[in-house]
């Protein structure tokens, strides 16, 4: 029997635990060209990404951003690989998809999920808090990569859901010099 892709989940999150402050703002959450390219090589190999809206519509824009020589090396390979990619983007709002290889689901279904990961060849990421919520509550999420960014930021949309208990296995832990931190953990099952 062929191996079952991975679903995993992957934020940066302030130490306090938060994607985004109150007011929604993540730029305290931009990572340097060391932490971009560590990211690019996590998401290297993932064929789909499982989006909600919002995760969406800030992602979308490496669709059409200028990856001229102006742009670090980190960037331009990060656009490579996000549009190589295929999207799945879960919202009940969005009218329409605008960028390549993305189709919409109005609806998380976690045994359609389940059976996507059964069926691919690569592993899928996740992405989104309210979207990973449904996912990690649904027992789906089985790899957990969370870069925790050197900032208190006080409250906002929280990286994990309230009131669901996984048990997690340490895999390995890396330290940046821009003082983030990157913590691989797989569901302990």
């Amino acid at each position: 029997m062929a191996p079952v892709a991975r679903l995993i989940y992957a934020a940066i999150t302030s130490l306090d635990g938060y994607v985004a402050d109150e007011g929604g703002g993540f730029d305290w959450a931009v990572p340097d060209d060391e932490v971009h390219a560590f990211v690019n090589d996590l998401v290297r190999p993932v064929g789909t990404y499982l989006y909600g809206r919002r995760m969406y519509e800030t992602m979308a824009g490496w669709e059409t951003m200028d990856t001229g020589p102006d742009e670090s090396a980190a960037v331009r390979d990060f656009a490579e690989i996000w549009r190589a990619a295929d999207k799945v983007v879960y919202s009940r709002t969005l009218d329409a998809v605008s960028t390549a290889r993305t189709r919409l689901e109005r609806d998380f279904d976690a045994g359609a999920v389940g059976r996507l990961k059964a069926t691919a060849t690569v592993d899928l990421t996740i992405a989104g808090p309210d979207l990973a919520a449904h996912a990690i509550r649904s027992g789906l999420v089985d790899g957990w990569h969370l870069l925790l960014a050197p900032v208190l930021v006080g409250g906002g949309a929280p990286s994990l859901p309230d009131g669901v208990r996984v048990g997690l296995a340490l895999v390995e832990e890396r330290r940046f010099s821009s003082g983030f931190v990157h913590l691989h953990y797989r569901t302990n099952p």
